[in-house]
C-alpha cells in the first residue's frame, strides 16, 4: 500500500474518501445546529407571541383606566347630589304652600333660589325623568308604590299618580320616580 493522505483513505474496493467518522461529526454538529436554531427560534416565537400578549393586555388597561376616569369624572358628586333631592323636594313644597299665600314677593324669592338650585345641579348634569299620569307604567324605570282601582278604563296599568319625581345623572338613574298605578 501507498502513502495516504491524511484526508483520504483507501476502502477495500481501492476507492477514497472521507472517514465514516468525520462525515458523521459533521452530521452531528449539522444537526446540533439546527436544533439549535430550531429552540431559538421557537422561543423567539413564543418571547414575541409573549410580548404582543403583553402589549395588547397594556393598551386594555389604558383604555379601561381612561373609560373608568371619564366615567369617575361624570358622577363625582353623585353623592352630594343624591343628598340634595330632599331639598329639591322641600322647595317644591315650599313654592306650594306659598303660592297659596297673599305674599307674592315672597313666592318669587323661594322660586328664584329654587330656580338657581335646579340649574346649577342641571349644570351637573342632574336631569328629572318626564313623568306624567297617563304614562305607561315600566319597572325598570318606575318604582311603583301602591296600585289603585284604574279610574278609567284606558289607564289600568298606566301611571296615575307621580308622587316623587325621579332623576337621572348623566345615563345613570339615580332616584327612581315613584308613582301610583292603576289596576
Amino acid at each position: 500500500m501507498g502513502k495516504k493522505n491524511k484526508f483520504e483513505e483507501t476502502d477495500s474496493f481501492g476507492e477514497t474518501g472521507f472517514s465514516d467518522e468525520k462525515i458523521n461529526e459533521q452530521e452531528i454538529a449539522e444537526d446540533n445546529i439546527t436544533d439549535s436554531l430550531a429552540d431559538l427560534q421557537d422561543e423567539f416565537e413564543r418571547e414575541k407571541d409573549r410580548y404582543l400578549r403583553l402589549f395588547a393586555e397594556f393598551e386594555n388597561y389604558k383604555k379601561r383606566t381612561s373609560r373608568e376616569r371619564i366615567e369617575m369624572f361624570k358622577t363625582a358628586g353623585e353623592d352630594v347630589i343624591i343628598a340634595l333631592l330632599p331639598v329639591l323636594d322641600d322647595f317644591e313644597r315650599a313654592l306650594k304652600e306659598i303660592e297659596k299665600s297673599e305674599d307674592d314677593g315672597l313666592f318669587k324669592g323661594v322660586e328664584l333660589i329654587n330656580n338657581k338650585l335646579r340649574e346649577t345641579l342641571k349644570t351637573k348634569g342632574l336631569q328629572l325623568m318626564e313623568i306624567n299620569p297617563g304614562d305607561a307604567f315600566d319597572a325598570d324605570s318606575h318604582e311603583a308604590i301602591t296600585q289603585i282601582p284604574a279610574p278609567e278604563e284606558k289607564l289600568k296599568g298606566k301611571i296615575i299618580d307621580v308622587v316623587e319625581k325621579g332623576y337621572t345623572l348623566g345615563d345613570k338613574i339615580i332616584r327612581y320616580p315613584k308613582v301610583v298605578i292603576g289596576q
